[in-house]
């Protein structure tokens, strides 16, 4: 098995969960074996704040460092445990040391097996807003559509003052629900992604007869696959 590295801490919430579903998905009943990880975990608050002022080369410098680090620290390959940093995935990559994975293709594989024409996209602001989704789903014949100005400001507020702080409330729930729900009244959509890790940790399941391609737990297949090759 390959080392895995992780750089993690956007947000915290969600790195607790790549490391859980990691070590469950190579639990074997009488074996203790596990692969060997290493987690960085950053300042979200620094990570959102370059995001938001639209920093990308030190954006690129921070995650680039942190991976060299994991590097040294003896990973064979590495991710960025959320969708938002993707923003500068390919300038990262192209000055990686080790393998990255990326969550868009991994997600846009998953949706390319499901067979889906039309996505829905729930993440923060900075991931409805910034282009990096659409292009390579387009290229594939798969449209991505975001929610309203006023849902996504709602999205963007519920992410940030409750569930990156692991607050999860039922309206907040049910909220994000109705938004799929007038996703698909309105744009047609026959899956959504949930386009933050965090998301999964309070919308656990398929709703409304449509797959919620859940980006941590498919990034974490990917994961997987690669560390066994």
């Amino acid at each position: 098995m390959k080392t895995i590295g992780i750089v993690g801490g956007v947000g915290p919430e969600s790195t607790v969960d790549y490391y859980q579903r990691i070590i469950k998905a190579f639990h074997v009943p009488g074996s203790l074996a596990a692969p060997e990880i290493i987690i960085y975990s950053v300042n979200l608050e620094e990570v959102l704040d370059l995001v938001g002022k639209r920093e990308w080369n030190h954006l690129i410098y921070l995650l680039g460092a942190k991976i060299k680090s994991l590097h040294k620290a003896g990973a064979e390959f590495a991710v960025i445990s959320a969708n938002t940093p993707h923003v500068v995935f390919d300038e990262v990559q192209a000055k990686s040391p080790i393998p990255l994975i990326s969550i868009v293709t991994a997600t846009l594989d998953k949706a390319k097996e499901l067979g889906v024409k039309k996505v829905g996209l729930l993440g923060t602001r900075f991931t409805m807003e910034e282009n990096f989704f659409s292009p390579p789903f387009a290229a594939s014949g798969i449209s991505v559509v975001v929610p309203n100005p006023a849902d996504q400001a709602y999205i963007h507020q519920k992410l940030i003052d409750e569930i990156e702080l692991g607050v999860f409330k039922d309206e907040t729930r049910e909220g994000l629900l109705a938004i799929v729900k007038r996703m698909m009244e309105t744009d047609a959509i026959d899956a959504v992604i949930l386009g933050c890790t965090e998301l999964p940790l309070i919308l656990q399941r398929d709703e409304f007869g449509i797959p919620f391609l859940n980006t941590t737990a498919i990034h974490v297949e990917s994961m997987v696959r690669f560390c066994l090759r």
